[in-house]
Order: structure tokens, then sequence, then C-alpha cells
């Protein structure tokens, strides 16, 4: 037996709208974690610009650095957003691949 979801049109609008703003928010900050990558050098030792290179390799570059997540996360977002303003039919179908989504992204910082 099949499970559905039935949302009414005005919850649908709330989440929609809740959904917008978090990928606001999502997209805002990832738009300043690209900017982390100008980071200055941290002096002239060789030590302080391998520093200053592993800040960058957090801010973006790797699956695992700030920009990629934040971009992971929207995707995941982005998916439950659609579900819920298409009423919901497909949020049920759809919670269990953003759940394991999200549990592989938390796996891969293990």
């Amino acid at each position: 037996m099949a499970e559905r979801l039935r949302l009414e049109p005005r919850t649908i609008e709330e989440i929609v709208a809740i959904c917008d703003t978090m990928l606001t928010t999502l997209q805002e900050a990832a738009q300043q974690a690209r900017r982390l990558t100008a980071a200055p050098s941290f002096g002239g030792f060789k030590s302080a610009e391998e520093l200053r290179a592993g800040f960058v390799r957090k801010a973006r570059g790797t699956p695992e650095s700030l920009y990629e997540r934040l971009e992971q996360f929207e995707a995941v977002l982005s998916g439950m957003r659609g579900a819920f303003a298409a009423g919901g039919e497909g949020f049920l179908a759809a919670e269990n691949n953003w759940a394991a989504r999200l549990h592989a992204l938390n796996q891969d910082e293990l």
C-alpha cells in the first residue's frame, strides 16, 4: 500500500516560502564562501603559504570544502522545494533519497 501525503494549499505555500528563504540564504553563503579563496598571504614564510593554501582548500575546491557543501545542500533543498511545490505528492517517495544524500554527505566527513 503506497503512502500518500496531502497538504493544504496554504501549507504548501508556507513550506515553499520557507524553502525559498533557505535557498536564498544558502546562495548568499556560497557567494561569500567563493570569495574566501582570495585570502591574502599570511607572510613570506613557506609555512605561512601552506597555512593560506589550507584555508583556501577548506573554502573551495574539494567535495568537503565549504563552498561545495553549500552547493550540495542547495541541490538537496531545491529537490525538497520542488516536491512540496508539486503539492507534496512526491515528498514521501523522495524523502528517503534526500535522507540518503544528506547522510552520504555526512559520511564523507568521517
